[in-house]
């Protein structure tokens, strides 16, 4: 294991799957490709980066950063390894190749990336990787793969985010239908960063300490049959002075004087004996927590009576109930409901906060439905939102890909009749440039050696392909985007890789910094990432006679510039 500057170790990937191994079969070959020329320590240059924001949006939370450092600084191919890839290759491979491979261990891979739960841009380089050609090759797919997901999640979980609004609570309750096990603790951890509250899910709360959150299922409530099941009915006051002998007994009495109240007779008649007891039952066992989901019959004509029964009996004793959940139905109407019968409660018995009992909603929950529950009005509290959240069922995938921009200091580029796929080459440094308002203006990429940008200069930004966009911005505030996370053999100083809940309040401050008209759900406002002049002119003039189409040399113009 290595460690950083700070000589706090770095331990392996969180996955175990996530090893040498958990690459594509041509980064072996193009390795070896590499070794057989002698050109596999030639010092290379990589920008990892997508070209779209997912969902239809303007923004994107960059998540995944730790796992890559953990994965890099911890790479080492071992015999049985070796082994495995030795015997799915050609024969013809020669064994001084795999002595090689041995030999990895990226301790020469400098690692540089945007800081974990930053709001991103198209375009813009995540990470950069420098190294041997080979190695870094070999990392290309797993750091790919750690990013795509990762930053997907944590956006699909920011996007909930922003819709259900700061006062919401969410929880995320997908891992049971996640993309296996590993996409069900990734979910956890990335919807964490993206602005979620806790999880149901144990394994990644006892991994990543995210906060547990969780009630009993319809099949709790229907796996009761009458009140005679409850065997052991005594219930300790909170103060520890006093037992109450037949807790069932105080709930029916409870559940009467609801039944007859002046605010409330007439709303039901008899509730579900079942369930009620079932309810009674899990407040016995969690008289602090008691949370009920209360749609396994009827809402309003059984399930929310028996909840309101149980959690006056409860505060008799100096308890208090936390609320329901509602798991189907019209939520909105549902809800409003739930709450007109808590506010009755206390008002006709004089409970003081009875009427702002929490009421959680789930049933496969998504952006859309949390949109249209504000616009009808509502009275839910919390979201417990699975399927469409981890799946991110809107979009399969970010789109991360892995470029070259630069071998032995020689730029590199990648030409396409596709604008929207050329890459912009060379070395490069990222900075952020906030305007008087404290929004950030724009992303601005320039060469590694230009002169950075300063507070309070003019400075001319071009947009990376389109010669018409361009703009000058004085900034109030200048910040460089990417850090040293991996510094190979060189002496720059590493980032400490930050807590699990630094990330995520990172997260939440970057996206309170952005300008609403970025954020908002439809025709959100494109945020620019411009370029500052880069001298490779007659680098890109070379390249361009031979590989560019006439339509695509037309619409990039690149005079000197970027």
């Amino acid at each position: 294991m290595d460690s950083n500057d700070s000589g706090r170790v770095i331990s392996g990937p969180t996955n175990p799957m996530v090893t040498p191994l958990l690459t594509d079969h041509y980064q072996f070959t193009m390795a070896y490709a590499y070794w057989k020329a002698s050109k596999h320590q030639e010092r290379a240059v990589f920008d990892l980066y997508f070209r779209k924001n997912p969902f239809g949006g303007e923004y994107t939370i960059f998540a995944g950063l730790e796992e890559c450092v953990r994965f890099i600084s911890n790479y080492k191919i071992s015999e049985d390894q070796i082994h495995f890839i030795k015997n799915n290759l050609p024969p013809s491979c020669e064994d001084g190749f795999f002595d090689y491979l041995r030999g990895i261990d990226c301790s020469d891979v400098e690692v540089y990336a945007i800081p974990e739960g930053t709001v991103v841009f198209p375009k813009v380089p995540l990470m950069r990787i420098e190294g041997p050609v080979a190695v870094v090759q070999l990392l290309e797919t797993p750091i790919v793969n750690l990013i795509n997901y990762a930053s997907l999640v944590s956006t699909n979980a920011a996007r909930h985010r922003f819709v259900a609004g700061k006062s919401k609570t969410l929880l995320e309750f997908g891992l049971r239908r996640a993309q296996g096990p590993d996409g069900g603790v990734s979910a956890s951890k990335y919807c964490y960063i993206g602005g979620f509250d806790a999880t149901s899910n144990v394994a990644a709360g006892r991994l990543f300490g995210i906060p547990l959150r969780g009630t009993h299922s319809h099949a709790f409530v229907s796996s009761y049959m009458s009140l005679g099941e409850i065997t052991e009915k005594s219930l300790r006051k909170k103060d520890g002075s006093s037992t109450c002998v037949d807790f069932v007994s105080l709930v029916q009495k409870w559940l009467n004087k609801i039944k007859w109240s002046d605010s409330l007779c007439g709303i039901f008649s008899d509730t579900n004996k079942s369930e009620l007891t079932a309810f009674i039952s899990y407040a016995l066992a969690f008289p602090d927590n008691f949370l009920a989901l209360v749609d396994t019959y009827d809402v309003m004509r059984s399930g929310v009576p028996n909840f309101c029964a149980v959690a006056l009996a409860l505060s008799d004793l100096g308890y208090k109930a936390v609320g329901i959940r509602l798991d189907s139905g019209d939520l909105a109407y549902l809800s409003c409901e739930s709450r007109k019968f808590f506010c009755s409660i206390e008002k006709e018995f004089e409970l003081p906060g009875f009427g702002k009992m929490s009421i959680t909603a789930s049933n496969d929950l998504n952006e859309e439905t949390l949109d249209a529950l504000n616009k009808q009005g509502h009275e839910v509290d919390a979201y417990g939102i699975g399927t469409y959240l981890v799946t991110c069922y809107a979009q399969a995938a970010l789109g991360v890909v892995f470029k070259l921009v630069e071998i032995n200091n020689q730029p590199r580029i990648k030409l396409s009749e596709d604008v929207s796929k050329v890459s912009i080459p060379c070395k490069k440094r990222i900075y952020r440039l906030y305007g008087k308002e404290t929004y950030p203006l724009v992303d601005l990429i320039t060469g590694e050696n230009e002169p950075p940008p300063k507070v309070g200069q003019r400075i001319l930004c071009r947009h990376p392909f389109q010669e018409s966009k361009r703009a000058y911005v004085v900034p109030q505030h200048v910040e460089e985007l990417q850090r040293c996370y991996c510094a190979g053999s060189s002496d720059k100083k590493r980032e400490t890789l930050p807590p699990l809940k630094d990330i995520r309040e990172r997260c939440i401050k970057q996206l309170e910094q952005m300008r609403p008209d970025h954020m908002r759900r439809l025709n959100p406002t494109p945020y620019k990432c411009q370029c500052k002049i880069i001298r490779l002119h007659s680098f890109l003039v070379a390249q361009r006679g031979t590989c560019w189409g006439a339509a695509v040399t037309k619409e990039i113009k690149w005079n000197g510039s970027l």
